[in-house]
């Protein structure tokens, strides 16, 4: 909640910033300042391209064009201290803070450091304008508070990673939490001398390339609600790929878990077409052997998945036995969403 809390808040944020830097634009062609006018105009699309303003503005190309357009704010800027106008120099001081928050911690750094050198030489040439000396060291303080704000959100991140078990989208447990998961279902099946199987889920998309991925991404939410409808407390799934999910069932056999994995993709396929996706579902089922570990299990899981989908797909396939366990794509299927 926390998490969509901070995303809803920081959209608004992107929106307002976008309206009032176009009020700025405005106001600035009206009045003739032209430097001024362009610099809002870029800054508006730089806020326009970032994935704050959309989620979908995470994917490509956005971010290649957000910080394509963020170079051209950058050099603005830079202009701004030598041809002026004297107001939008104080733009400078986001510079830092606009770097951090898009690029990567050490381009960030080096852009900031860039920025600072130019700004000490614009004031070295302009040594008769104390307003230069002043620019100069809240430039330098900006800077300090943008390394301290840094530092404090790799602090965060770093402290809550552990805490971080779920996909947000899916709500799946997050994939780095797998291994050791299986690991410890392992070692208790094991113990105590009960089954264990893996359903591997994944989505046939190669067999249906006119959809496009936007509208299947949209509606993984829904599938992962779906799952989880169908599961155990106990069972726990994760999302291992793009539109591909595991499921462990402890406790449970491989014959049990073909008949489960049968169900679970019948009624995916059931979903996505109540959405207007004509997509098929494909399943790989693997049991627990003697001398299986966390990678083999998973292995085998995702092998039977590929051969389920190498057989034309719509069907779940078993590892043990390599056999088709769920009906042909022609025969009518039964089963519908749950979420």
């Amino acid at each position: 909640m926390a998490q969509m809390a901070e995303k809803f808040l920081l959209s608004r944020l992107s929106r307002v910033g976008f309206v009032a830097l176009a009020i700025v634009a405005a106001l600035a062609a009206f009045s003739g300042d032209s430097l001024t006018a362009l610099t809002a105009v870029t800054a508006a699309a730089l806020v326009f391209t970032g994935s704050t303003f959309h989620p979908r503005r995470a994917e490509a190309p956005w971010p290649a064009v957000n910080r394509l357009i963020l170079c051209g704010f950058l050099a603005l800027l830079l202009s701004s201290l030598w041809a002026g106008p004297w107001s939008l120099v104080h733009w400078l001081y986001l510079a830092p803070l606009v770097a951090f928050a898009l690029l990567p911690l050490s381009w960030a750094a080096l852009v900031t450091v860039v920025c600072a050198f130019f700004a000490m030489i614009a004031t070295h040439w302009s040594a008769g304008l104390p307003e230069r000396h002043q620019m100069i060291s809240a430039f330098l303080l900006t800077i300090m508070l943008s390394a301290l704000l840094v530092f404090l959100r790799e602090y965060k991140s770093r402290q809550l990673a552990p805490l971080r078990r779920t996909d947000e989208l899916t709500q799946a447990a997050s994939r780095e939490y797998l291994s050791a998961d299986l690991h410890k279902e392992i070692q208790r099946s094991e113990r105590e001398g009960t089954d264990m199987s893996l359903i591997m889920i994944g989505l046939d998309t190669h067999l249906s390339d006119s959809d496009p991925d936007a509208d299947i991404r949209s509606i993984l939410p829904r599938i992962g609600r779906y799952l989880h409808s169908q599961l155990r407390d106990f069972d726990t799934y994760y999302r291992v790929a793009d539109l591909q999910f595991l499921i462990i069932l402890p406790g449970i056999s491989t014959a049990e878990a073909a008949v489960r994995a049968d169900t679970i993709r019948k009624g995916l396929r059931a979903l996505l077409a109540s959405h207007g996706l004509e997509l098929t579902v494909s399943a790989g089922i693997s049991g627990l052997n003697i001398g299986d570990d966390a990678n083999s299990m998973q292995q085998s899981a995702a092998n039977a998945l590929r051969r389920a989908q190498l057989q034309g797909g719509n069907r779940a396939q078993s590892y043990s036995t390599r056999s088709q366990t769920a009906p042909t794509p022609t025969e009518p299927e039964t089963g519908g969403p749950a979420a």
